[in-house]
């Protein structure tokens, strides 16, 4: 009952920005609102602005959006306090959702965008062109040659490396991996306290062409605006990575894998919303489009994330109107041009 009650307070009503609600259309196959998982990352936060106002305009359904951190949304999932979430990184997830996939309570409906990168960057500045002040920066062996570059202001005799947020499972490895590379004793462990904490450093160093040695993911706005050069490690090995994420004290490392990252549904509102589960089914997406939106959403910030997701319905009706049925793509594409008209007054 707790869990449904912070549930309860937490959850906020997607598309409140997209104008006055509608009379619905169609009746929602559910008679209540759809729960979203409200992952904290902003391409998460995206897809559930874009499901949320095609849920809304093609399907009759008002949305919810329960904001946290991984394990808590999916075990909400797999209860049933929760009905959908977008983003479902199979590759890096091990017992929530597999014990929950094998209990029957979830599963995986389709493939949301199947190119995924993960890994640790430095500027193409630094590491390209004649007078590239680390040209030979290419392994992350390599680092310790090159720490007084990334000088760490806490720890000047060792280099910073700019980890993603603790309780992400991306910080866990990479604390191991640099470990196993040999690197603690050259390079520094910073932990930004978010995701925007982190994207912020890389940006202001970007943008003052400094040096910046980071971990980072795409799809995301960083990577679509600036590129980083990603260092080598060993090539992906499943059973190395499935040590390295086993292991307290790993013996090997290597690279991320490339991730199909899918989406996924409580099993028993699937069975009760066979139309939503097929538009979710259907909904595909890429590291580069989505990468695109992210970048538009960080430099029209008054938009915010419901601004990119319409941004996105209008200027990709090659892309979503793939996802749904011609009557229902048709109301979403209704309700765009009313905004459009009600924008132009």
């Amino acid at each position: 009952m707790l869990y449904r009650t912070v549930i309860a307070a937490a959850l906020l009503v997607l598309g409140a920005s997209a104008g006055p609600a509608q009379a619905a259309t169609t009746a929602c196959e559910v008679g209540r609102p759809v729960r979203m998982a409200g992952l904290d990352w902003d391409s998460n936060r995206f897809h559930v602005a874009v499901a949320g106002y095609i849920l809304k305009h093609g399907f009759g359904c008002e949305s919810e959006s329960l904001p946290g951190s991984t394990i808590p949304l999916l075990t909400g999932l797999a209860r049933g306090d929760l009905d959908i979430v977008m983003e479902v990184w199979k590759g890096q997830l091990t017992e929530v959702w597999d014990k929950a996939e094998r209990a029957g309570k979830v599963k995986l409906l389709g493939i949301n965008f199947p190119d995924a990168v993960q890994g640790w960057f430095v500027p193409r500045y630094l590491v390209e062109g004649e007078n590239a002040p680390a040209k030979g920066l290419v392994y992350v062996t390599d680092l310790p040659r090159y720490k007084a570059l990334f000088r760490d202001p806490e720890e000047p005799d060792k280099g910073r490396f700019y980890n993603c947020k603790l309780g992400w499972d991306c910080e866990t490895i990479n604390t191991k991996k640099l470990g196993v590379y040999g690197l603690t004793p050259h390079i520094s462990n910073f932990r930004p306290g978010s995701d925007a904490a982190l994207a912020a450093a890389i940006s202001a160093a970007h943008e003052r062409k400094r040096p910046v040695l980071y971990y980072h993911w795409g799809p995301s706005w960083i990577m679509t605006k600036y590129g980083g050069v990603m260092l080598k490690e060993p090539a992906h090995d499943p059973e190395v990575w499935k040590a390295l994420k086993a292991s307290d004290t790993p013996q090997k490392a290597c690279a991320y894998p490339l991730v199909t990252v899918y989406t996924g549904a409580n099993s028993a509102f699937a069975e009760q919303a066979p139309g939503i589960a097929r538009f979710l089914a259907a909904y595909r997406t890429s590291n580069e489009m989505v990468g695109k939106a992210l970048l538009y959403m960080q430099t029209n910030k008054r938009a915010g994330v419901q601004g990119a997701a319409v941004d996105f319905l209008r200027r990709r009706d090659d892309v979503w109107t793939q996802w749904l049925e011609p009557e229902r793509a048709g109301r979403v594409r209704e309700a765009l041009e009313r905004s459009a008209r009600k924008a132009n007054l």
